[in-house]
């Protein structure tokens, strides 16, 4: 069991429908009477037994072999998993054993789950998805006969890495798989005023080859409490640092288990005791209704004499009305030591805070490709032509030859990529005017031609092409012109045909001869990982200082030692800084996930990011496609807000011209972006999902800055009402607006529904997703 506190989580989030909504008022429901003093108990989780359900063997060892998790012979090493009563992230789980041709999880096809008859909270599942993320609605089932439906998801079991990991997998042969796979956590609101006595799963894919497939492990319920209650969960130290202090992070989870809302008159706040350090900044809890969650960050810092890395048994205490209300013991980690080549070390390591808040950035993709620039429009990434031209059936093979002739190798189109009007400074300024917090430039795609001062291949921008250190110039720019903007970089870890390590498995030769041609700029007889691929890693991090780097591809790396001497330089610095990497360098360790032109259905509680070009199908700049194909600002918008409600970031891609321009059409959608970033930024930056669901119907979307307001975000134009059929977190005296018109808006509860008058003129006064905001007063 992994004791890394990076967690990727799927499907967090949970639907409702009217009849589910928990009443709007501030009164206490009968059922929740019954109180013992300020903080009442909160009772143990409840493993359900699904042995009975279970449908798939995907757990094998060395010794017991026969299963199939993901239908083409793959398993989950027993040897890595717990098995029987486990806790993970503060709940109870029974976890099945690894038994030789026994079943050990239930692939969702629709099954009814029936449940112990009781009041809940919500039901967590341990959860994994095969051949991708995996997500449906489940229903839940009361005794009253009424229902309420929610999304049930799971991480991909290869990309995931998850509470309960291993770093291999099984092979059909009997033979590890050396990468990392996992399984997660998945949680579902149930309402508390009924019974629950069962809930239908999902239904995905039956575990075949190819499809997409849920694969359920265990369920556990959490009762509800009456009256007063609080609980903590996942309670662990990080190795981030808090922005008013710089205080050390140690971060929890509080739940409200009882019937009755936190206010800020119970003065709740959380606190860590622990030898060796102090708590110099404690979270505090202004507002939690019953069944919200509030992942709080407290600062700690080390007493002299304790050195970093330090680890000591301590408690993480929530006080309120000035007795303690929860608490929770755990190994935590005090200061960060110098990181070492090791998966367990860089595991420390998480997304930083600023990048959690900045939910908004700019992809670039930039580089020789530029210059044909062509691929059949919304189906090709145009930035893959030199690939693409090596194959006769596919049309870039054709245009090629059609356009520039065969004789004219790909490496010909350098002299023509010369960046001649490329303005770092009003590239920088366009970014912000978008709303963007930070940008990503590919400093080497797969072409292997790089954008900076490389010392080790003359196959760079400094020597041939622009003659230009591009990366330089826009750093430069942006650190002057748009400090505010944090600064990234893109490197592709294989080269699609270096000669001494061509990922598509030979040199570079004409597509139509097969004839061999130059690799422009090469030097022949180097290990490409040791004296090419990690070097240059190693002179984007000491020679730019990029927050980001964000790989692409993985394959052959020495990942473990570039990422804790990025890791290790970003800390020692005398300005320190925080850096973060995806999950593309090639190891299982990563701070976010990364899925690209498309996006998840569900809340998935570790970090991602989504990426997309404004163009249908392309991240390079695509000359054959028409202005009215790119996104639209309407699409831009909505894209952000469904994202971000589901605790990702968005980063949207450009391409820019050979020459350096970025598209006009391109500069208008991030202009008009910007626009409406303007109104509505405060219900995107720093804020977080809503615990209980991302989003309600196709329409509706929410997020939560903590301790502050809630926010409802309208895809469609709201008529003279807008009904939300959810258990908004609302009450009397809290203020209801809509963001770009001032005027407060009128509201009530109906049949546990939040009804919010909208007037023509703040219908008027919106446009693209239309963003209400109720602001806690109490």
């Amino acid at each position: 069991m992994s004791t890394c506190p990076r967690r990727l989580i799927l499907g967090a989030a949970a639907g409702a429908t009217a009849a589910a909504a928990l009443p709007l008022t501030t009164t206490t429901p009968a059922w929740a009477a019954a109180r013992q003093g300020p903080w009442a108990a909160v009772p143990d989780p409840v493993p359900v037994p699904l042995d009975a359900l279970y449908d798939n063997d995907g757990i094998d060892t060395a010794s017991a072999r026969g299963g199939d998790f993901d239908g083409s012979g793959y398993t989950f090493p027993g040897e890595e998993l717990p098995a029987g009563r486990i806790e993970v992230d503060g709940i109870t789980f029974d976890f099945p054993a690894a038994t030789a041709g026994a079943r050990n999880n239930v692939v969702a096809l629709g099954q009814r789950v029936d449940l112990p008859k009781g009041r809940y909270l919500s039901a967590v599942f341990l959860t994994a998805g095969s051949y991708g993320n995996a997500s449906g609605e489940t229903t839940v089932h009361y005794a009253d006969g009424s229902t309420t439906t929610a999304g049930l998801g799971g991480g991909d079991w290869y990309s995931a890495g998850g509470p309960l990991s291993a770093p291999y997998r099984y092979k059909p042969d009997g033979t590890k798989d050396e990468h990392g796979v996992g399984i997660g956590t998945s949680e579902v609101w149930l309402d508390p005023r009924r019974e629950a006595v069962a809930l239908t799963l999902p239904v995905t894919s039956p575990a075949e080859a190819g499809k997409t497939s849920l694969h359920i492990f265990a369920l556990s319920l959490q009762p509800a409490a009456q009256g007063r209650a609080l609980v903590l969960r996942d309670v662990h130290s990080t190795h981030s640092l808090l922005d008013a202090t710089g205080a050390q992070s140690v971060e929890a989870t509080v739940v409200n288990a009882g019937s009755v809302a936190i206010l800020t008159g119970d003065a709740v706040s959380v606190r860590v005791d622990v030898p060796g350090a102090r708590t110099v900044e404690p979270a505090r809890i202004r507002r939690l209704d019953p069944g919200e969650q509030a992942r709080v960050r407290v600062g700690i810092r080390n007493r002299a004499g304790t050195a970093p890395g330090t680890e000591q048994d301590g408690a993480v205490t929530v006080v309120g009305r000035g007795t303690q209300a929860a608490s929770r013991r755990s190994t935590l980690t005090l200061g960060t030591a110098d990181y070492q080549p090791t998966e367990a070390s860089l595991s420390g390591h998480q997304a930083p805070y600023w990048f959690q808040g900045a939910k908004f950035g700019i992809f670039i993709h930039w580089g020789v490709y530029s210059v044909p620039a062509w691929a059949p429009v919304g189906k090709q990434y145009a930035e893959w032509y030199w690939d693409h031209m090596q194959d006769p059936a596919n049309p870039t093979y054709a245009h090629h030859r059609d356009t520039y002739g065969e004789d004219f190798a790909y490496d010909d189109f350098i002299p023509r990529f010369t960046a001649e009007r490329f303005d770092p400074r009003a590239w920088v300024e366009l970014f912000r005017d978008a709303g963007a917090q930070y940008h990503v430039l590919t400093s080497k795609h797969h072409e292997g031609f790089a954008l900076w001062d490389t010392k080790v291949s003359g196959r760079n921008a400094v020597r041939l092409g622009p003659k230009r250190d591009l990366v330089k110039e826009l750093f430069e720019a942006s650190r002057r012109y748009a400090p505010e903007l944090h600064r990234g970089l893109y490197f592709s870890m294989p080269e699609w045909f270096n000669p001494d390590n061509p990922w598509m498995g030979h040199a570079p030769r004409n597509p139509y001869t097969l004839q061999p041609v130059p690799y422009t700029g090469y030097t022949a007889g180097k290990d490409y990982v040791r004296d090419y691929q990690a070097p240059q890693l190693l002179e984007l991090i000491h020679g730019y200082d990029p927050e980001i780097i964000w790989c692409d591809i993985g394959g052959v790396n020495d990942s473990l030692h570039v990422l804790a001497e990025y890791f290790d330089h970003a800390k020692n610095r005398a300005r320190p800084i925080d850096v973060t990497v995806n999950d593309r360098s090639g190891i299982a360790f990563h701070d976010f996930t990364t899925p690209e032109y498309t996006t998840y259905a569900h809340t998935v509680v570790a970090k991602w990011e989504a990426s997309r070009g404004l163009d249908p199908r392309s991240y390079g700049y695509n000359q054959a496609t028409p202005d009215d194909a790119y996104m639209t600002a309407e699409e831009v918008v909505r894209s952000v807000v469904d994202i971000v409600s589901k605790n990702g970031n968005f980063l949207l891609d450009i391409g820019p011209r050979a020459d350096g321009t970025i598209p006009e059409i391109m500069q208008t959608r991030l202009r008009e972006t910007g626009e409406w970033l303007k109104v509505n930024g405060e219900a995107v930056y720093d804020t977080t999902y809503w615990s209980r669901m991302a989003q309600l119907g196709d329409d509706l979307r929410f997020t939560v800055r903590p301790n502050e307001a809630f926010y409802i975000h309208s895809l469609a134009e709201p008529g003279p009402r807008l009904t939300v059929e959810a258990p908004v977190p609302v009450r009397a005296g809290d203020k209801v607006t809509m963001l770009g018109h001032d005027r407060p808006l009128t509201w009530r509860v109906t049949n546990g529904a939040l009804v919010i008058d909208v007037p023509g003129a703040a219908r008027k006064a919106g446009r693209h997703v239309w963003v209400f905001k109720v602001e806690w007063t109490a």
